[in-house]
């Protein structure tokens, strides 16, 4: 018998995933590309040597931690991610759980220089760093390689400057 998810869970509309052991939190709403950014970063760590994992897409529960929110996917669709145009299919390899580091928003449209391109959230009330990506972005394919970046702690950014004070490099390993 299933047990019932903690009365604190709380259910979005997101795709997670885990690399190394961080995990990230994907919201948007439907089309805007979390299962795409997903794939391409599960890929990312495949082709670098690292560690990913998915661990639910569509329905994620998220439930709070001694300080940290831990996500799960919904039952009913372990294993399961959608591609646009192909339906549902199985993902290999899964994570059961993951303890959300990073909280990617994708969004319609961002001003060409946002005061706060990153910044933190607050979920259940933990505070977690986030970063938002815009279409323009993701349709260039940057968005994994600023998600990469977004994951190191140290990566900050200058208010309205916008510069960064870490130099990522795109292609080193995760």
């Amino acid at each position: 018998m299933e047990r019932p998810p903690p009365a604190s869970t709380l259910t979005v509309h997101a795709t997670c995933l885990v690399l190394g052991e961080a995990g990230i939190l994907i919201r948007g709403e439907s089309g805007a590309g979390k299962s795409s950014l997903a794939l391409a970063l599960l890929d990312r760590a495949r082709q670098e040597g690292g560690y990913g994992a998915l661990v639910g897409d569509d329905r994620i529960g998220l439930t709070p931690h001694h300080g940290r929110v831990v996500a799960r996917g919904h039952p009913a669709l372990h294993g399961l991610i959608e591609i646009r145009g192909m339906g549902l299919v199985r993902a290999s390899p899964l994570a059961d759980a993951a303890v959300i580091r990073l909280v990617v928003d994708l969004v319609g449209t961002l001003p060409r220089l946002p005061d706060t391109p990153m910044d933190s959230v607050d979920v259940l009330g933990v505070a977690i760093r986030r970063i938002m990506l815009d279409r323009n972005i993701r349709d260039r394919a940057l968005a994994p390689g600023l998600v990469l970046c977004a994951l190191i702690p140290s990566a900050s950014v200058a208010p309205r400057t916008h510069l960064r004070t870490v130099s990522c490099e795109f292609g080193s390993p995760i």
